[in-house]
């Protein structure tokens, strides 16, 4: 935070974030400086994604508390580009864009048009910003198709988040000159561990496979846990064009129809994909573990693996819970192994749960789509024992890996997640007391005490509203080049190291292991990391919220418009969140959406915060997290990706009025209202339980 010279005026300077309702916070670089609220009438022509400077003014109470400014100057414009919808209206041509977020229309001289008709989904390079009342105004500079052509949505959601369709040449001929098979010396160095009964775990449609793992009995109670992952840094060299590709990409990105690799295919699906039984070279990591889930002994080093055997997670789940007879012929020699990898993944999971890790367990919708690219079904993945084996092991690895580098005081890229706000967690102790669980001094709160709240909310109807506003209630994990633990799972040291075909700094992590195990940084070389890592992992950060963002949006959008055939139809539901403006509900198979309080005609309904409830004046109705209510779909929007439901009069005219404290809490600020509902299937959905580790993000 900044004075005037000469004045006491405050000022701030930050990124501007959008909330799609015309208001939006300014988010600051530093950790410790809190958000600042800023009103639709204090923009000055400001857009979502701006560096912008702030005069701070006081405390909103509309913002939740927060503090509020008004912005005096725009430092750095973010959007050169917009992606929207073009309308020819009485001889003017305009956009809107197509994220809410950005909430300007940009004209559209006629000369500019390049073709572009009305209906078409467009890229408009802006050629003046808006200032002083005058609209923004831009060149169509790509026509993306009609809207609802097949496809286009998705790429709409891709333009959007500027994610790139296309490698450049100078990336695919570097990628070409990659041999496909191993030399004899490239196996110089390396430990030969070709012998060794390698399996991978993936999901069925997994192509990109980068990490695969064994387990051996080494002494009495004592096992040697393998985890071999793809050597990409290998291939991928530094500031060569692929590595420079990779580092402008950040991640891998799993849309609902396609993936948009962070390596071209001839790496991410060939030479570094662990296929079975093609020789692979790898990243290993062993590490002997006790009964308890101690690792007493560990070793990180280079090697050549063939994996024996790919494994599906519905495979391993059929084996090991359902005890599938057939399979586990088919699979004999593997079975004891996997059986250990079982005791073995239990006694990990218990290490973290003893010294407090939160383990949030909600549930992922899968889109399956026709060829046409339209919603066929979704369905939803359970976690199983399969999925909770490989995720134990990589959670290890990750760990250990951090902090052997960390003893070392090597410069390095650590996976970090900060402790939480302590007026979130007020807000957050307040509604967990009022379903009888305690977070201890919530100044202070430790991962144990929330870890103990989720525990004693299992089995229960709220259980996973209680998990997902818990959830929201704690900071992002980001990368940092500064190590400050991970709150989430309770670790001291914690780093990405077991995806680096798809993210990229697993990358790093791979190159500061290889050439810390050829001997001490030279002084020159220390210097530049130092100087090169924290904008790496920032960068990193960045690109990995806006794919999140991207994947959420083309779900959501894909869900939603697989609802628009039961608008109309009634439903059971469960209220999932409470605000001044309505309440969220979930239906069983976990379609979400809002009930606006304008649709609410049988009574005056007020937001009680302190019960976290809507009251109504006159009949007494109270709406509060977790009460069973009925619905109808009144309107599913692809385009808006949300969901809107209506009270159905006659089911709920019988509700009973209630009485007493609130059991829940959703407060209604301008921060929460950004929240949209997203349809997630109506019918019963298939039990089959196929995670797929590259469509779920990390701790």
């Amino acid at each position: 935070m900044n004075k005037n010279a000469g004045s006491t005026e405050k000022f701030i300077e930050g990124r501007l974030q959008m909330s799609g309702k015309g208001f939006g916070f300014v988010i600051t670089p530093d950790p410790i400086e809190a958000d600042v609220y800023i009103p639709r009438e204090a923009m000055l022509d400001a857009m979502h994604g701006d560096q912008v400077r702030v005069r701070l003014q006081s405390v909103s109470v509309l913002a939740g508390r927060k503090l509020q400014g008004e912005i005096v100057k725009i430092l750095q414009h973010a959007n050169s580009t917009v992606v929207g919808t073009f309308t020819i209206n009485r001889g003017f041509a305009s956009i809107n864009p197509s994220d809410a977020k950005i909430n300007i229309a940009v004209s559209i001289p006629k000369k500019s048009y390049q073709g572009a008709q009305s209906g078409d989904q467009v890229i408009v390079e802006i050629t003046r910003w808006p200032e002083r009342g005058k609209k923004a105004e831009g060149k169509v500079i790509k026509i993306l198709g009609k809207i609802g052509a097949p496809g286009v949505d998705v790429l709409t959601v891709m333009a959007t988040h500027q994610l790139p369709s296309d490698f450049p040449a100078a990336v695919v001929e570097a990628a070409e000159r990659i041999p496909t098979l191993i030399s004899p010396e490239e196996l110089n160095g390396r430990q030969d561990l070709r012998q060794l009964a390698i399996v991978t775990i993936d999901g069925e449609d997994a192509k990109d496979l980068d990490d695969a793992v064994h387990v051996e009995a080494i002494g009495p109670g004592v096992f040697r846990l393998g985890v071999h992952i793809a050597d990409v840094s290998h291939y991928v060299r530094e500031n060569n064009p692929l590595d420079q590709e990779a580092r402008q990409r950040g991640t891998s990105v799993y849309l609902v129809d396609r993936v948009i690799p962070m390596l071209p295919h001839r790496l991410s699906n060939g030479i570094c994909s662990l296929t079975q039984g093609e020789d692979r070279l790898t990243f290993s990591a062993t590490m002997d573990i006790d009964s308890s889930g101690r690792i007493i002994r560990y070793e990180i080093f280079p090697s050549v693996i063939r994996v024996r055997t790919r494994l599906s997670y519905t495979i391993v789940r059929q084996i090991l819970a359902e005890k599938d007879a057939k399979l586990r012929e088919q699979y004999a020699p593997l079975v004891p192994m996997l059986e250990v990898m079982e005791q073995l993944a239990a006694s990990l999971r218990q290490k973290r749960i003893r010294r407090g890790a939160i383990d949030f367990d909600l549930p992922e919708i899968k889109v399956i789509l026709d060829d046409q690219g339209r919603t066929l079904r979704l369905e939803k993945r359970v976690r199983s024992v399969a999925e909770s084996i490989i995720e134990e092991f990589m959670l290890a690895a990750n760990e250990t890996i951090a902090e052997h580098m960390s003893n070392r005081e090597i410069p390095f890229v650590y996976r970090v997640h900060a402790d939480p706000d302590p007026e979130k967690m007020a807000k957050l102790a307040d509604l967990l007391r009022s379903f009888g669980q305690r977070v201890g001094t919530w100044i202070d709160v430790k991962p144990m005490d929330l870890q103990k709240a989720l525990a004693g909310m299992e089995g229960r109807p709220e259980e996973k509203m209680v998990s997902t506003l818990m959830l929201r209630s704690l900071k992002q994990a980001r990368y940092e080049a500064e190590n400050s633990g991970h709150f989430g799972l309770a670790a001291k040291f914690y780093t990405h190291f077991t995806s680096p075909i798809r993210r990229y700094p697993d990358l790093i992590v791979h190159r500061l292991l290889r050439e810390t195990l050829a001997g001490p940084l030279p002084a020159k070389r220390r210097e530049q990391l130092l100087q090169l890592l924290p904008q790496i992992a920032a960068d990193s950060s960045d690109r990995e919220r806006a794919a999140t963002e991207a994947e959420r949006e083309s779900v959501d959008m894909k869900t939603a418009e697989y609802m628009e055939q039961f608008i109309g139809e009634q439903f059971p539901a469960i209220v999932s969140g409470v605000t001044g403006f309505g309440f969220f509900v979930e239906l069983e198979n976990g379609v979400e959406g809002l009930v606006h309080i304008s649709s609410m005609e049988d009574d005056y309904y007020q937001y009680i915060e302190d019960q976290h409830c809507l009251l109504g004046d006159r009949l007494k109705k109270r709406f509060r997290i977790g009460d069973a209510v009925t619905v109808q779909l009144i309107k599913a929007s692809a385009a808006e990706k949300n969901l809107d439901f209506i009270l159905s009069s006659d089911a709920n005219s019988k509700r009973q009025k209630s009485s007493g404290v609130s059991r829940s809490s959703r407060k209604s600020t301008p921060a929460n209202n950004k929240r949209n509902g997203s349809g997630k299937e109506v019918k019963p959905i298939a039990g089959e339980k196929s995670k797929h580790k590259n469509r779920r993000r990390k701790p």
